[in-house]
C-alpha cells in the first residue's frame, strides 16, 4: 500500500530541484572565485566532506542488503544462474558501448580538426604511476585480489569485489544452516534500514556538497577550457546520451520497461552522478530505489555493486572515443587491424583496471601505446577529463540500474505490482 504524503511533504521543495539549485550555485560560486586558491580548496574540502559522508554508508549497506538478498535466495544453483548472466550482460553491453564509441570516434572525427601543438598539456604523472603500478599486477593479481584473506581489511580498504566475495558466501552459510539464520537475517535487514535511513539524512546536505564539487572544478578549469576541445566533449556527451536513450532503452524495452521511466526514477540519482562525478554516490540509493521499483533484493545487491567495477559502460564509450581521438590529432591513420586491437585490449584493460583510482584515464595509458599513439598525447586531455567523466557516471549508474532490472526480469524475479505502487507514488 502506498504511503500517503503529509501536507509538509507534499509542499516542499523535492531533492532533485534543491540538488538542481546547489548545481547553479556552484557554478556561479566557481566563476566569481576562478583561480582562487584558498576559495577552490574550500570548496573541495566540503565536498570531499559530503563524498565522505556517502562512502561512510556505501560498504555497510553492500555488506548487509547482499548477504540478507543471497540467504533469502538460499539457492546456490539460482545465485550461479544470477551471476552468469550478469557477467554475460557486462561483457556484452561494454563492448557495444566500446563500439558506440569506436564508431562516434570514426564518424565525427573530433581530433581531426584540433592543432595537437596549441593544446595545453596537463600533468599526468600520476596516472603514469597509477598505470604503471596496476599493469604490473596482471590479469592473475586482479582475480586473486577478489579473495578476501582479511574480511575486516576488506572494509577498511574499500575493496568493494572483496566484501561481495565475503557477503556471498556468508548469505549461503546463513541459508544453509535454516532456522537458526532467521535472526542473522532479521539483523542484517535492521542494519540495512538504519544504514538507508542514515543516507537519507546525508542526502539532505547533497545540495551543498554537490555546489561545492562543481564549483571547485569551475573555478579550477574555467568557461576557458572548453575552447579548443569542445567538439570532443559535445561528441562524448552526445555519444553517451545515445546510449542511454537508444541501446539501453531499446533492452529495457524488450523486457518491458520504458527508459523515460527509469530516469523519472532515477533523476535524483543523475544529478548527485553528473555534479560529484562518484558512482558511489549513488550507490546506496540506487539499491533502494530499484528495491521499491520491484527488483528483488537479492539481485540489485548483487548486480549493481558488481556493476560499478565491471560495467563501467560510460567510461568504455569514453575510453573508445578519447583513444581514436588522439590518434586522429596526431595524424595517425589507424587501420581496421589497428582498430579491432583497439577493441580487444579495451575490453581486457576496462576490466583488468577495475578500482584503480581514475581506471578510465588509466585504461587510456595502457591503451594508445598499442595502437601507436604517445602516451604523453593524454596531458592534453587530462584537463577535461573531469566535465567528461561527469557524463560517463550517469552512464554508468543508468546502466546499472537497468542491469538489475534485466537481470531480476530474466529470473522471473521482478515485482510488477510493487513497481506500480512505487511509480503511482512519484505521480502523487
Amino acid at each position: 500500500m502506498v504511503e500517503k504524503k503529509t501536507k509538509k511533504e507534499k509542499h516542499s521543495v523535492g531533492l532533485g530541484w534543491r540538488i538542481l539549485f546547489g548545481l547553479v550555485v556552484g557554478i556561479i560560486l566557481g566563476v566569481i572565485f576562478y583561480q582562487n586558491k584558498t576559495a577552490i580548496t574550500a570548496m573541495q574540502n566540503i565536498g570531499t566532506m559530503f563524498i565522505g559522508l556517502i562512502q561512510m554508508v556505501v560498504l555497510p549497506i553492500v555488506l548487509t542488503s547482499l548477504t540478507a538478498g543471497i540467504a533469502k535466495m538460499g539457492d546456490m544453483h539460482k545465485l550461479g544462474r544470477i551471476g552468469g548472466k550478469t557477467i554475460i550482460y557486462f561483457e556484452l553491453l561494454s563492448t557495444v558501448a566500446i563500439l558506440i564509441g569506436m564508431i562516434a570516434g570514426n564518424v565525427f572525427q573530433p581530433g581531426a580538426h584540433v592543432d595537437i601543438h596549441n593544446l595545453q598539456a596537463s600533468n599526468i604523472s600520476s596516472y603514469l604511476s597509477t598505470a604503471k603500478a596496476a599493469g604490473d599486477h596482471g590479469v592473475w593479481s586482479t582475480v586473486m585480489d577478489i579473495i578476501p584473506t582479511n574480511f575486516f581489511g576488506s572494509l577498511a580498504n574499500d575493496k568493494m569485489l572483496q566484501v561481495i566475495f565475503f557477503s556471498v558466501f556468508f548469505g549461503l552459510g546463513t541459508a544453509a544452516i535454516g532456522p537458526k539464520g532467521q535472526i542473522i537475517i532479521d539483523f542484517l535487514d535492521a542494519v540495512a534500514e538504519v544504514m538507508f535511513k542514515v543516507t537519507n539524512w546525508v542526502m539532505q546536505v547533497a545540495p551543498i556538497g554537490v555546489g561545492a564539487l562543481i564549483g571547485a572544478t569551475v573555478a579550477q578549469m574555467g568557461v576557458s577550457s572548453l575552447g579548443s576541445l569542445g567538439f570532443f566533449i559535445f561528441i562524448a556527451y552526445a555519444t553517451m546520451i545515445f546510449f542511454i536513450l537508444v541501446v539501453l532503452g531499446a533492452v529495457l524495452h524488450i523486457f518491458g520497461v520504458n527508459v523515460f521511466t527509469l530516469i523519472k526514477v532515477l533523476k535524483e540519482e543523475i544529478i548527485l552522478a553528473f555534479t560529484t562525478a562518484s558512482s558511489e554516490a549513488t550507490l546506496p540509493r540506487i539499491v533502494s530505489k530499484m528495491e521499491k521499483f520491484g527488483v528483488s533484493q537479492g539481485v540489485v545487491s548483487f548486480v549493481v555493486p558488481t556493476g560499478y567495477t565491471f560495467n563501467l559502460d560510460g567510461s568504455a564509450i569514453y575510453q573508445a572515443l578519447g583513444a581514436l581521438f588522439m590518434a586522429q590529432a596526431y595524424g595517425i591513420h589507424l587501420t581496421i587491424e589497428h582498430q579491432l586491437t583497439l577493441l580487444v585490449v579495451l575490453m581486457i584493460t576496462s576490466k583488468g583496471m577495475a578500482g584503480v583510482p581514475g581506471a578510465s584515464f588509466v585504461v587510456l595509458l595502457a591503451t594508445v601505446s598499442t595502437i601507436g599513439v604517445p602516451v604523453q598525447g593524454l596531458a592534453f586531455i587530462a584537463g577535461i577529463d573531469r566535465l567528461v567523466d561527469m557524463g560517463r557516471t550517469v552512464v554508468n549508474v543508468v546502466g546499472n540500474s537497468a542491469a538489475s532490472i534485466v537481470i531480476s526480469k530474466s529470473e522471473k524475479d521482478f515485482d510488477e505490482e510493487k513497481s506500480i505502487r512505487y511509480l503511482a507514488s512519484l505521480n502523487d
